[in-house]
């Protein structure tokens, strides 16, 4: 279920990055709406891909994986 949501997460990604392709292509980029729409769509992105960031850290296949437990007390008996 993991990897469908990462799937899911990197095409969502992906979309608005065409979204500013074809804004640059079009050549509305220098007008105030383009440069509002490529704002909004960076920022979509940015989400998404932190969303991937997150779940490929929590799988461990990037950064440090997850956070170790802390240590549990030792349970020997010498404590008065």
């Amino acid at each position: 279920m993991r990897s469908v949501m990462l799937l899911i997460s990197i095409l969502l990604g992906l979309t608005p990055l065409a979204g500013i392709g074809w804004i640059i292509y079009t050549g509305t980029m220098t007008t105030v709406d383009g440069l509002f729409e490529i704002l909004i769509m960076l920022s979509i992105s940015g989400v998404f891909f932190l969303n991937v960031f997150w779940e490929l850290r929590d799988q461990g296949l990037f950064g440090k994986g997850k956070a170790a437990e802390p240590a549990k007390p030792s349970s020997s008996s010498d404590e008065g």
